[in-house]
C-alpha cells in the first residue's frame, strides 16, 4: 500500500494506493467506525464486512435523497455515533456522496473516508470534497464541501463491476485528458477498455494519475470559485438529461462531452471535436441521446452553474486545454 498525503484549506486527506480492502482496519480503527454501503456492493464481497459495524442502503441515484440522510441520521443515533465516530463510505459516486454529506452534517460534522469500489469513485466521486444529494431531477442540488480523511483504492473490487460500469468511469477519465492532460489523451486513443481490465499494473497506474490530476486542480481552487469549474466539462448537459432520463452518469457525461466538443467547434474553432467523439466511442459510451430539447434546456438554465440569464460551460480551445466560457440560453439552444 502506497500512503500520500495532501493538504487542503481546512485539513488533510491520505490517499492510499495500490491498497487492500484488508488494511482498512490499520488505518481507522473497527471499534470507532461505521461503513455504509449498497446491498450490491455487500452480496459481492460479503467477507470483507466481517466484524464491521455496517448500514445497508439500497443502490441506485433514486436513493441519493434527504429521505436517505434522515434515515441514516437515526441509525448512527441508534449504533451510539459520536464525533470521534468515523464513518467509511464503500462504494461508488452515490454511497461516497451520501457518506460525504451524511458526515459533514452530522453532529455539525464527524470524520468519514472512502473504500471507492467503481472506477468512478475511484478516479473522480471520491476525490475533491464535494458530497450532495439530489432534489427532485435536479443533481447535487444540496451539498457540502468537505474533505475525507482518507480514501483508500483497492483495485481488486473493480472484479465483480458489471461492464457498464466500467464504461462510466472511463467517461471521467476522458473528460480529464480532454481538459488537461494531451498526452493522457493520447494514450486512451492507442489503447481500450478491455486492454486496460487485463493489465493490473497499467489500470492502478491510469488510477493514480486520474487521481492526481483532479486532486491538483482541486488544491489550487478547492470551493469552485475558478478552474476547479474545468471539471464541469461535459457535465452542464449530463446533470439535464440524467436524471430526466434515467442515464447512468458516465454515458450522460460521455454525451455531455461530445455535444460541449461540437460546440467549442462553432464558438472556438475546435478542431478535434472527432478525436473526442471518436475517442467516446472507443470505450464503449454514446455520443449521442435522443431527448426533448425544451425540457431540457429548462433543467439546464437552473443547473448550479448558472449566473443570471448565462450558464458557466466548459470549452475546448485544444486537446489538453480547456476554458470557462459564459453562454447565453440562446447558444445553449441553437446547437442543441
Amino acid at each position: 500500500m502506497q500512503k500520500k498525503t495532501f493538504r487542503f484549506s481546512r485539513s488533510a486527506v491520505d490517499y492510499y494506493f495500490r491498497g487492500s480492502f484488508a488494511q482498512l482496519s490499520s488505518v481507522v480503527p473497527k471499534k470507532n467506525s461505521i461503513l455504509i454501503t449498497d446491498e450490491n456492493i455487500f452480496a459481492a464481497h460479503p467477507k470483507k464486512f466481517s466484524n464491521w459495524k455496517t448500514i445497508l442502503l439500497k443502490p441506485g441515484e433514486e436513493y441519493k435523497i434527504q429521505a436517505t440522510i434522515d434515515l441514516l441520521i437515526n441509525q448512527l443515533i441508534e449504533l451510539g455515533a459520536d464525533r470521534k465516530t468515523t464513518v467509511v463510505g464503500v462504494g461508488g459516486g452515490v454511497i461516497t456522496d451520501i457518506t460525504g454529506y451524511l458526515a459533514s452534517v452530522y453532529m455539525r460534522g464527524i470524520p468519514f473516508g472512502f473504500v471507492p469500489t467503481s472506477l468512478l469513485g475511484m478516479v473522480d466521486a471520491s476525490i475533491g470534497g464535494k458530497n450532495g444529494i439530489d432534489v427532485g431531477i435536479y443533481k447535487n442540488m444540496a451539498g457540502t464541501i468537505s474533505q475525507p480523511a482518507f480514501i483508500l483504492h483497492d483495485a481488486s473490487m473493480l472484479q465483480t463491476l458489471p461492464d457498464n460500469e466500467w464504461k462510466n468511469g472511463f467517461a471521467e477519465i476522458i473528460k480529464h485528458a480532454s481538459i488537461m492532460d494531451a498526452a493522457l489523451f493520447r494514450q486512451l486513443e492507442q489503447r481500450d477498455l478491455f486492454y486496460f481490465r487485463k493489465k493490473k499494473k497499467e489500470l492502478e497506474a491510469l488510477i493514480e494519475k486520474n487521481a492526481l490530476l483532479k486532486t491538483r486542480i482541486v488544491q489550487k481552487d478547492e470551493f469552485e470559485k475558478g478552474n476547479r469549474k474545468l471539471l464541469n466539462f461535459g457535465h452542464t448537459l449530463a446533470h439535464a438529461i440524467e436524471n430526466q432520463y434515467d442515464m447512468p452518469h458516465g454515458e450522460a457525461v460521455a454525451v455531455g462531452m461530445a455535444y460541449a466538443s461540437v460546440l467549442s467547434s462553432h464558438i472556438l474553432g475546435f478542431k478535434h471535436a472527432n478525436r473526442v467523439t471518436t475517442l467516446i466511442g472507443q470505450y464503449g459510451l454514446p455520443a449521442i441521446a435522443r431527448f426533448n430539447r425544451d425540457r431540457v434546456m429548462d433543467v439546464l438554465m437552473k443547473d448550479k452553474k448558472r449566473e443570471g440569464e448565462g450558464v458557466n460551460f466548459i470549452l475546448l480551445e485544444n486537446i489538453g486545454k480547456a476554458v470557462i466560457r459564459k453562454l447565453t440560453r440562446q447558444q445553449l439552444y441553437e446547437h442543441l
